[in-house]
């Protein structure tokens, strides 16, 4: 089974997880144009880094999910989150110098599950109704609404999972 990205529900609320992210690592690749042709394109040099096309020519594992999020007006940051196993110093260094190992954090963040196809007009829907729900409900989002996609492109859409996020500034007490 592959390994899911850890995190912890905080609370639930309006349809959404108020969540705790533990640090991690991603594997990052910038890629320029449309949501959708960037996503598919993005996600190539990534399993290659995997595959063993590393300066240690180590397979790692994949993990879920894969994270997209917008970079500037037309660029997308495509992201495979590292096995948890790794840190920051034992992942192997990329060769393609388009790759970047990416720290991440510990941190809170709003997710809205979703089921269903993948297309940029679905997932600025779903961007859209978590932006609101979070801003609603006194969490203060920090950053942009960011999207991870769970399964393989094969799967029936209907049974995809697929969530829209947001980093939000750590909840205070009593507050959610």
């Amino acid at each position: 089974m592959t390994e899911q990205q850890p995190y912890e529900v905080f609370s639930t609320f309006k349809g959404l997880e108020l969540r705790h992210y533990p640090a991690y690592v991603l594997v990052q690749v910038r890629e320029p144009g449309d949501f959708f042709p960037a996503g598919n394109r993005g996600f190539q040099p990534l399993l290659s880094y995997i595959s063993g096309n590393n300066a240690t020519s180590q397979k790692i594992s994949m993990t879920a999910p894969v994270i997209q999020q917008p970079d500037g007006e037309a660029d997308h940051l495509i992201s495979f989150v590292m096995p948890k196993s790794f840190d920051f110093e034992s992942l192997p260094l990329p060769v393609s110098s388009r790759l970047k190992i990416v720290p991440v954090a510990e941190h809170f963040a709003a997710a809205l599950k979703f089921s269903g196809g993948w297309n940029e007009a679905r997932f600025a829907d779903k961007g859209e109704e978590l932006l609101s729900a979070v801003k609603s409900s006194g969490l203060e989002p920090q950053g942009s609404v960011y999207w991870a996609r769970f399964d393989p492109p094969f799967k029936p859409a209907f049974l995809k999972r697929n969530e829209a996020l947001i980093r939000v500034k750590a909840p205070t007490e009593g507050k959610l």
